[in-house]
């Protein structure tokens, strides 16, 4: 949770106070991608998800970063669109909100109880990080698209 919001941070006073370079361009984008993939894949090895999930993101996130060095090898910059830092940001609450749920498991209260039986029920960890690997995959095949002109 704290590396989420310090990357928020991060990218905010770097836009702000116009301190944001090449490097920075790189290794932010890497740094989410390792954040959020040592997360999901400590999720799949917990049972918590499934392996197909983390496959997804794992080939969404290198095709983009050998994306990123094909298109800036040939002189150009990768278009970043908001979609993608939409798709971090939804990654992240996945994250904190799994991360929520397993520290409650714990407890014995009625209604974390009856909390984690409307979990369970619904499969609302399943289901969220169903539609966050999907909408990872999608941000992929976006960026393709949208620097095309880039590429060919």
């Amino acid at each position: 949770m704290v590396a989420s919001i310090t990357d928020t941070f991060d990218g905010y006073y770097a836009r702000k106070y116009n301190e944001i370079t090449k490097e920075g361009k790189f290794l932010d984008p890497l740094a989410d991608k390792i954040l959020v993939l040592s997360a999901f894949l400590s999720f799949a090895i917990l049972d918590l998800i499934a392996f197909w999930m983390v496959a997804l993101i794992i080939l969404r996130d290198f095709f983009v970063t050998l994306l990123r060095i094909l298109i800036e090898r040939r002189g150009y910059s990768m278009v970043t669109s908001i979609i993608a830092k939409t798709k971090t940001t939804f990654q992240f609450v996945v994250i904190v909100f799994i991360l929520i749920v397993l520290s409650l498991k714990g407890f014995e209260s009625p209604w974390v109880l009856s909390f984690s039986s409307v979990l369970d029920k619904f499969d609302v960890v399943y289901n969220l990080t169903s539609f966050v690997s999907i909408f990872t995959f999608f941000t992929g095949a976006m960026y393709l698209y949208e620097n095309r002109n880039s590429i060919f």
